[in-house]
């Protein structure tokens, strides 16, 4: 301890524990802030009793003081010497804090509490517990407010025992009372006991702490790889793109120059013919005027002389070599250039989704969330309502398309559909222009004999055979529906009866992600028809297959 911390604490107040300020000395020979020692006889006052604070020698009648002019010119001194005018605020005991016992006045807050004493003391105080050898057997603890905790209630003697049959401390006195016979030890054995519990308790959480520890940085990991397995796709499908980009606008350039060079080609001998057809027009028209001034001539011997040379003027045209041919010159480049667009965008449609179903699983080595349940309401299923139109191309040309290509109508004779390879050519059939993938929802409403169906996109379009009829292959589900008979349920050849209420309206559940496919009979509820479990290996699309009318609703 420095001499400045020496001289603080003579010349601190003992009842403010602030220096001295205006310093009066009582007879007892104690020094005290004068207003500190007038302020605490003023409460004595009643018993006309004066008493030192620290020794507690008591005066009559009340003293009379005056200021110390010694001690007020010490302290002036040594504040000017670097002495501090008080503790800092943070040594005083706050309302979270445990005081000091002790200290009168203003607090300190309490550094030790001792067990023995049950007083909690400043580190002023505390000083003889440290310096005494008669303080030597009791135990300092860190300050606490439940000191009196360890007092017995009944006996006022500090508990040292422990009761084991009622699980509770107590005192020597309670061995002889109420807690005779029971099985006891000492307070410290129970706590060395407890320690050992502890002690595993903690040993057991440090294991899971570890154990968890690894998972995040086995998730962390995990976590890397993902982000560095994407970053690569993404960096790989940039430099795909680019290159198919590349290769596209090459190829435009390539059409572009074929066609203009095909067309100069093209015109150029034509330019020339017209140009040689223009003077002939030009030497016609001469020969025409002259033929019109020869027969206004009124002089009959004038006109026989020049007749002759005139008269031979005309003969055949080039009219007999020209051969004009059907304006479609550079049809075969569009439906070529047209061909490519239409397979690029399905091979793009087909290739997104695929990388839309691919994911990468990742064991988090914890449960997994379940699986949503199926609907049950049919407000539930319109949640998962999809918008679907029918695809021109692929309408069998007996199909009339209308209602913006969700309607159907079987009309026994051709329509105005041009030739593709993606239409059915003998089953009336028809298919979706979107592919299905996810959780969907649908309802067909129909007239007349109607499969409702799902299938694969390259079930085939051409031919009599089953591989391309609805249900007649391993391609495609579907409900065969007819208002004179019950449903049937059609896959890979094989028909299957199925029980339901007769419905104009058929509801199509799909979840291909879980490989289930359910229809409805949909009126002012719905019955399920007929459920499907399986394995979806590629993306769906709906299909009709119509003699009769079938409409793609839109639901709300």
């Amino acid at each position: 301890m420095d001499q400045n911390q020496l001289d603080r604490e003579k010349l601190c107040c003992s009842i403010c524990l602030d220096l001295l300020k205006d310093p009066a000395t009582v007879p007892c020979g104690h020094s005290y802030c004068m207003n500190c020692i007038k302020t605490h006889w003023d409460k004595e006052d009643e018993k006309r009793d004066y008493s030192c604070p620290q020794c507690r020698k008591t005066f009559t009648p009340r003293p009379d003081l005056g200021k110390n002019t010694l001690l007020a010119d010490l302290v002036e001194e040594l504040k000017k010497t670097g002495l501090q005018a008080a503790p800092a605020d943070h040594c005083y005991a706050g309302p979270e804090d445990v005081a000091c016992d002790v200290c009168t006045g203003r607090k300190l807050r309490a550094s030790k509490s001792c067990l023995f004493c049950l007083i909690s003391f400043c580190e002023k105080h505390l000083q003889p517990h440290l310096e005494s050898p008669a303080y030597k057997k009791h135990k300092l603890v860190e300050p606490s407010k439940k000191l009196q905790e360890n007092v017995c209630s009944r006996h006022d003697e500090v508990m040292k025992m422990f009761c084991r049959t009622d699980q509770q401390s107590i005192c020597y006195l309670c061995l002889m009372d109420e807690h005779k016979g029971h099985d006891t030890v000492s307070a410290a054995a129970e706590r060395t006991e407890r320690q050992r519990e502890l002690e595993g308790s903690r040993l057991n959480i440090q294991q899971r702490i570890q154990d968890r520890e690894k998972d995040v940085k086995q998730l962390q990991q995990e976590v890397e790889a993902i982000n560095g397995s994407a970053d690569k796709a993404v960096e790989h499908s940039e430099e795909v793109f680019t290159e198919l980009i590349r290769l596209m606008e090459k190829r435009r350039s390539d059409v572009k120059q074929q066609v203009r060079s095909q067309q100069e080609t093209e015109v150029s001998p034509v330019k020339e013919l017209q140009e040689k057809l223009e003077q002939e027009i030009t030497e016609l028209k001469r020969r025409d005027a002259e033929l019109q001034k020869l027969a206004h001539t009124e002089d009959h011997n004038q006109f026989l002389q020049d007749y002759p040379s005139l008269s031979g003027l005309s003969g055949p045209t080039h009219s007999s070599r020209i051969k004009t041919r059907p304006l479609r010159y550079f049809e075969d480049v569009t439906a070529a250039v047209s061909g490519v667009r239409d397979k690029l965008q399905d091979v793009l449609r087909e290739g997104w989704t695929n990388i839309s179903q691919t994911g990468t699983e990742v064991d988090v080595l914890l449960s997994q969330p379940r699986p949503e349940p199926e609907p049950k309401t049919r407000a539930e299923f319109l949640k998962y309502s999809r918008d679907i139109t029918l695809d021109p191309n692929t309408a069998h040309r007996w199909l009339l398309l209308s209602d913006g290509n969700r309607k159907a109508t079987y009309m026994g004779q051709h329509q105005s559909h041009s030739t593709h390879p993606d239409r059915f050519t003998y089953w009336c059939q028809v298919l979706s222009g979107e592919s299905l993938t996810g959780r969907c929802y649908w309802e067909v409403k129909r007239r007349g004999r109607v499969y409702v169906a799902v299938t694969y996109k390259n079930i085939s379009r051409a031919g009599r055979s089953d591989e391309g009829m609805f249900g007649g292959n391993d391609k495609s589900w579907c409900l065969d529906c007819d208002d004179n008979s019950d449903y049937d349920f059609c896959y890979n050849k094989v028909k299957t009866p199925v029980s339901g209420p007769r419905s104009s309206r058929v509801g199509v559940y799909l979840d291909h992600r879980a490989g289930i496919l359910s229809f409805y009979s949909v009126s002012e509820t719905m019955t399920l028809l007929h459920r499907v479990q399986t394995t979806f290996t590629q993306p769906l699309h709906a299909g009709l297959f119509v003699v009769g009318s079938a409409e793609l609703l839109r639901l709300k």
